[in-house]
């Protein structure tokens, strides 16, 4: 029995150690095994003491596993300045059991014995053993690591700052082509960041057009999307078109980045932009093309059109037109037009006249400010009858128009047209002003090449018709005090005179001695006439070189060319006209000597009344004056006798202004100051001014009115004669009628009021110098009758009429009608 026992307690020791036994054996080859590892083995109890430090623990930290055993590996291996925050964590394991950086790699700053800091990565596993947490650790030295990231980081900071520092646009995107970079100059250049977007979409959402600047670039054309399919783009032309910003044009190169086991990683592109060279480019195309057309140019006209084509042909825009000013019909007129290949312009190009007033359209515009006019809004910017309308309907946005100069005046106009808004170049417009200077030299130098051929052609066809004629056609040059150059004679010479005129600068002298003693004074007369450049005639007996005496009627014409004086005349033969007139004209004699009387009676009534109305001027000027200054004293503030003084003065100084008016006109030509005005403007203030005091009910019938030529002043006196006299004619309650209309010859303005009218037999007098109608003398109103008369000469003198009718309801009419 005794025996059995020993047995049975023995198994379960032999088992026992045979466990034991294994179980040293593996705990001997995990030891072997971490021995023998690369990374640092670390074991730790719950308080963090040192349980198992491997081999490369001890050459990584530098303390043996002796040293390190049931030490606290916070002081084996974490710097100072992070051990109250490792602690800190451990104590928190301890507390809750759990770790957050269990089973995570991690990278951390170790020490070594020796005091260095180096990086570490470390792999932390938690483990608990009768509710003790265990700690077990692997690390290895990520130094090499680190320093390659750094170097890496800072490799992508310097590319960063290269890319970030250049002028030059530059993008690229990854593998699945997206945009992955985007530089501050290529955000500048399209005015929008870097955006996560297919390659589909980069076109369309950066503005990306072709080098023509219209055509939008397809999905598959844009260069960094042909670089990302494989291709390389060496100098690929482009245009960028932001909102809101002018056209950029760019030349572009991209190539595909590839790996070195052929992966595609992504693609770059490099914009560089070439907008100002481009734009001095096509403007040197630009001169060099409109040098060319004026090279091969017939006529100015031509020349004009051929430099307009030109420009817009190099400049990409669609149309382009010459206009010439044609001062006698005050209108510019289109001379040609071009319009570019494709683009539809019917109804708004072509060969049909087209003509336009001051002001009109664009050509119009440019001819009224004499100055050139860029505008992105047709239907705001200009006036224009129908014409810009159209163009914007049919695709038209910007016009430009340049005034071409010659002497000093507008002799036309080139005029742009485009099918975009173009923003305003100083540039181009200093490239078209020298455009438009040079065509208008050359237009001025073909036209004076013109006029020269004309003028040749002309003289041989007057040289022609004066060899046909018996009269003597001469011109001469008059040097003072009495130097008479011959430079013209015609073969008619010998049929008036006798025989031909010598060349002599004593002409005068030598005709002298062969006019008949008893017309000499006559002579005389004409002679002095003509230095003092003033025209002459007369008749005299002329004994002629051959001898014989003939009646020769001489008629001079002086001019002045560049302070130089010339006098052109003519001399006829006149003996059979004169010997067949000798007895009508002692028939006659006493009628002319009537009717000389007569004349000169009613030359002197006019200057009569000239020189009394000048005379009156200034005193009762005075008389005014002092009338007002005696107004102002208070002892004579309100005196009835120097108001009556006052209204007296003042009716008689609008009289002498209305007489002095009357005998400027009547004295030659009125010296007018017409200038450009708005009649529209002017005849509503005369209306409104006048509505302030009138009795009667005003109204306007004023449509639009277009500029016309004239002197405000004189205008402003016409209207204010006529609106006064239909108001004092017209009882209170009545109406006056302002109404104004123009056509395409002139602006016509009615002043009709329903007064006490004129009789009709007395309209043909209505006009003449202190004739008043019967109906205002029954009814003692007061006027002088000079109104209309002054009002008369002031309308003729602008070239236009007047003129009066019975009005529709009763009352007067009165139509002045002006030239535009």
């Amino acid at each position: 029995m005794a025996t059995h026992r020993q047995d049975l307690v023995s198994a379960p020791e032999d088992t026992l150690r045979a466990e034991r036994d294994e179980a040293l054996r593996t705990v001997a080859r995990l030891r072997a095994v971490l021995d023998k590892a690369h990374d640092a083995f670390i074991s730790m109890d719950a308080r963090g003491r040192v349980t198992a430090w491997n081999t490369a623990a001890e050459q990584l930290f530098g303390w043996t596993a002796a040293e390190a055993a049931g030490r606290p590996a916070t002081d084996l291996m974490i710097p100072p300045r992070l051990r109250a925050a490792h602690d800190a964590g451990m104590a928190r394991v301890r507390l809750t059991g759990m770790s957050e950086l269990a089973g995570r790699r991690l990278e951390l700053t170790a020490i070594d014995r020796n005091g260095r800091e180096f990086p570490v990565e470390m792999t932390l596993q938690l483990h608990h053993d009768r509710d003790e947490p265990i700690f077990h650790a692997f690390l290895h030295d990520i130094t090499a690591r680190t320093t390659a990231r750094t170097e890496l980081r800072q490799e992508r900071a310097f590319l960063q700052a290269l890319l970030n520092s250049l002028d030059t646009g530059v993008a690229a995107c990854d593998s699945d082509g997206r945009l992955a970079q985007f530089n501050p100059a290529m955000q500048e250049i399209h005015g929008l960041g870097q955006l996560s977007i297919a390659a589909d979409s980069w076109a369309t959402t950066y503005h990306l057009l072709a080098a023509d600047g219209r055509t939008p670039l397809e999905p598959d054309q844009v260069p960094l999307a042909r670089a990302w399919a494989g291709e390389t783009v060496q100098h690929e032309e482009m245009v960028v078109c932001a909102p809101d910003r002018p056209p950029r044009r760019f030349l572009a190169n991209a190539r595909p980045i590839d790996a070195i086991d052929g992966r595609r990683l992504g693609a770059v592109v490099a914009m560089h932009e070439i907008t100002d060279s481009y734009r001095a480019e096509m403007l040197r195309r630009c001169r060099h093309a409109v040098a060319q057309a004026l090279a091969e140019a017939c006529s100015a006209r031509e020349a004009a059109m051929a430099a307009a084509t030109a420009v817009a042909t190099e400049l990409g825009w669609v149309c382009a037109e010459y206009w010439e000013v044609d001062e006698e019909r005050h209108r510019i007129v289109r001379a040609g037009s071009w319009r570019r290949d494709g683009f539809d312009l019917a109804g708004f190009t072509g060969d049909e006249p087209l003509d336009f007033t001051i002001g009109q359209g664009v050509a119009g515009a440019v001819w009224e400010r004499n100055a050139d006019i860029w505008s992105n809004d047709l239907l705001g910017d200009l006036t224009d009858p129908g014409r810009l309308p159209l163009g914007h309907r049919l695709g038209l946005r910007s016009a430009i128009g340049m005034p071409v100069h010659c002497n000093a005046r507008v002799a036309g106009a080139l005029v742009f047209f485009s099918d975009s808004p173009v923003g305003r170049d100083d540039d181009f417009l200093a490239v078209l002003r020298d455009i438009a200077a040079q065509t208008g030299r050359y237009i001025e130098r073909r036209r004076a090449e013109e006029l020269n051929l004309a003028l040749a052609a002309a003289r041989r066809d007057f040289n022609r018709v004066i060899e046909q004629i018996n009269d003597c056609v001469w011109s001469v040059r008059y040097e003072p005090p009495d130097r008479w150059h011959i430079l013209y004679v015609s073969p008619g010479e010998n049929g008036v005179f006798g025989g031909p005129l010598p060349s002599t600068d004593t002409f005068a002298h030598l005709m002298a001695e062969h006019i008949h003693p008893e017309d000499m004074p006559l002579f005389r007369l004409y002679e002095e006439a003509l230095k003092a450049g003033r025209p002459g005639e007369f008749e005299c007996r002329f004994i002629g070189f051959d001898g014989v005496i003939r009646w020769v009627w001489c008629r001079g014409f002086p001019r002045t060319e560049d302070g130089v004086h010339f006098i052109d005349g003519i001399a006829t033969n006149v003996t059979e006209r004169r010997e067949l007139a000798d007895q009508r004209e002692l028939l006659l004699a006493r009628e002319q000597e009537q009717v000389r009387r007569l004349r000169e009676l009613d030359r002197l009534k006019d200057e009569l009344v000239a020189v009394v109305s000048h005379e009156m001027r200034n005193p009762i000027a005075i008389i005014a004056a002092y009338t007002d200054s005696l107004l102002e004293e208070p002892e004579f503030a309100g005196r009835a006798e120097l108001a009556a003084i006052e209204r007296t003065s003042a009716h008689l100084l609008h009289l002498v202004e209305d007489l002095l008016d009357l005998a400027r006109f009547e004295s030659g030509p009125a010296m007018l100051d017409p200038r450009p005005l708005r009649l529209d403007r002017l005849l509503r203030q005369a209306v409104e001014e006048h509505r302030i005091t009138a009795q009667v009910e005003l109204v306007t019938e004023i449509g639009p009115l277009p500029v016309v030529s004239g002197e405000s002043a004189r205008l402003r006196q016409v209207v204010d004669n006529l609106l006064s006299n239909a108001i004092k004619y017209t009882p209170p309650g009545g109406t006056v009628t302002v109404a104004a209309h123009a056509d395409r010859e002139a602006v016509t303005v009615d002043v009709t009021d329903t007064g006490i009218g004129i009789p009709a037999d007395q309209y043909p007098k209505l006009f003449t110098r202190f004739f008043r109608a019967s109906t205002a003398v029954d009814r003692k109103i007061k006027g002088t009758g000079l109104g209309l008369a002054v009002t008369k000469a002031v309308v003729e003198a602008h070239g236009g009429t007047i003129a009066a009718a019975p009005g529709p309801g009763g009352g007067t009419r009165f139509t002045v009608t002006l030239p535009r």
